[in-house]
């Protein structure tokens, strides 16, 4: 598996090797291993499954406050997402940047998030599909979100309207945000 640097740090955009042949395909989406050797030290607890219906359905940007805070390794399992994620780490050089990654089942590229980032997604085809792995339990008290369209973050999301939860719909800005 290759781990490709992204321009937040921390965050890795994993490109696994693909086992082809007539039946199908193998590929292993995690090594304990392969994530130390690349100074990665995490133990995922849960796994989280989504599925959307329609393309435009936007889910987030969600995350959790401290010591609650996930880190996640995010894959498309059929179709295909517009992955974001923004960094809310006090102290990182890239307080408040976003990147996004196109997550599609048809190379089965992964996103690995690391605690202290809000994450979200919108689906770009129908019967989209994501699993992601997670290294803290969901804590509601602990709950946490951003607008998708919050102006100070400028995100370009691939859709005007999104199809969004009400929860969604009503996520606080970015400086409305309980620190």
């Amino acid at each position: 598996m290759e781990f490709i640097e992204t321009a937040l740090p921390g965050a890795f955009v994993l490109k696994p090797v693909i086992h082809r042949d007539a039946r199908g395909f193998f590929v292993e989406t995690f090594s304990n291993r392969m994530f130390a050797d690349n100074g990665i030290e995490v133990q995922f607890v849960q796994d989280n499954y989504s599925f959307s219906r329609q393309r435009g359905v936007l889910r987030g940007l969600h995350f959790q406050y401290f010591p609650h805070a996930q880190a996640k390794l995010v894959m498309a399992i059929s179709g295909a997402i517009y992955d974001v994620i923004v960094d809310l780490r006090k102290d990182s050089p890239t307080v408040h940047q976003w990147i996004s990654v196109e997550l599609d089942s048809s190379d089965l590229r992964m996103l690995y998030v690391p605690r202290g980032f809000a994450h979200g997604f919108c689906t770009l085809q129908d019967n989209t599909r994501v699993l992601y792995k997670v290294d803290s339990p969901y804590a509601p008290q602990a709950d946490g979100g951003i607008r998708w369209d919050d102006a100070d973050l400028a995100i370009e999301w691939p859709v005007a309207s999104p199809i969004l939860s009400e929860k969604d719909g009503q996520l606080p800005y970015l400086k409305d945000l309980a620190t």
